[in-house]
């Protein structure tokens, strides 16, 4: 028998605030057709004054919960992809872990920029693979709307805030890629491209900073590297692009989706697409995406789901998963 990690809880959560492209124009020289014709964005939401990154996770993590039917109490540890944590420290899982109630087991943070829920995802697998847990909670959540300079029009009308998690469980498998659960992982980083995709501020050099964007860059990057690592978790699972029922792919920019999308020959009709709603919410994309997707009714039990991410570092990488 083979130790897997199986999806048995999805939830998300937005914050109540919905902003249309057409309000940038009170500010901006943009409008609505020049964000929709770049990146397919509609709308995004934006957390209320005194609205953290923690408390969004756990609104996610509570419904994630509810569907799986557990408790905080069944479960052994929290992952959190975030890079707009509450405070430098302690990290935001810790903060989710008090919210919930629980008082057992572990909670950490996972720092990847948008390809943080990529590698939460990998890291907690490998939790439950060694026998170091029984269930993880995994949290993409972020509040980006803190850290845009809204002076930028390339960059303030692409991200919005949010949060999305899953609940994996032990479960016992084949050891065959008919199993459910996660089947293989791929993670990958190239620091020398740190100036492509990068905030302009830290603890270290005491300012806040904001979001800066080489756009055109991280687009040429993005689909090789994506189809890239897809194909390459595809691999190790012994599996082919042929075999996928879904792709969800962290929600960017729909030219980036559809261009991964042609580039592991798949229609579009087999990725499911929220960016139209959310914006860019980094870590939080890909979980949001995969909650409403079961919602949806598209990603249904025994599915073949390959996600995807690329995020500031550049950091990027894939995870390949029966649900």
């Amino acid at each position: 028998m083979t130790r897997r990690s199986v999806v048995i809880g999805a939830g998300h959560y937005l914050p109540e605030r919905i902003v249309e492209n057409a309000e940038f124009e009170n500010w901006l020289d943009t409008s609505d057709e020049w964000i929709r014709s770049r990146s397919g964005i509609e709308r995004r939401h934006f957390a209320a004054e005194g609205e953290t990154t923690s408390n969004m996770a756990t609104r996610a993590a509570e419904a994630a919960l509810k569907m799986a039917g557990k408790t905080a109490e069944d479960v052994d540890a929290i992952v959190v992809a975030t890079s707009t944590p509450d405070l430098t420290f302690p990290s935001a899982a810790t903060m989710v872990q008090a919210q919930l109630g629980m008082t057992k087991g572990f909670a950490f943070d996972v720092q990847a920029v948008c390809a943080g829920f990529v590698y939460a995802l990998t890291n907690a697998n490998a939790l439950i693979v060694s026998g170091q847990a029984d269930r993880v909670l995994v949290i993409g959540a972020e509040t980006f709307s803190k850290i845009m300079d809204w002076t930028d029009r390339s960059t303030c009308v692409l991200f919005g805030d949010g949060a999305g998690a899953l609940l994996l469980e032990a479960q016992d498998g084949t050891g065959e890629n008919r199993d459910r659960g996660i089947l293989a992982t791929d993670l990958n980083s190239d620091g020398r491209h740190k100036d492509l995709l990068y905030v302009d501020g830290g603890v270290s050099t005491q300012t806040t900073g904001h979001l800066r964007m080489q756009g055109n860059q991280v687009f040429r990057h993005a689909v090789e590297k994506l189809a890239s690592t897809a194909n390459t978790a595809l691999a190790k699972a012994g599996l082919g692009a042929q075999d996928i029922d879904w792709i969800v792919p962290h929600q960017a920019n729909i030219r980036i989706i559809q261009g991964t999308a042609k580039k592991l020959d798949l229609p579009m009709e087999q990725v499911v697409v929220t960016v139209q709603d959310h914006g860019n919410t980094s870590a939080a994309s890909i979980p949001l995406a995969m909650s409403v997707g079961v919602a949806r009714g598209q990603i249904k039990r025994g599915d073949l789901v390959v996600t995807e991410a690329i995020g500031g570092g550049l950091a990027w990488g894939a995870v390949v998963l029966r649900w």
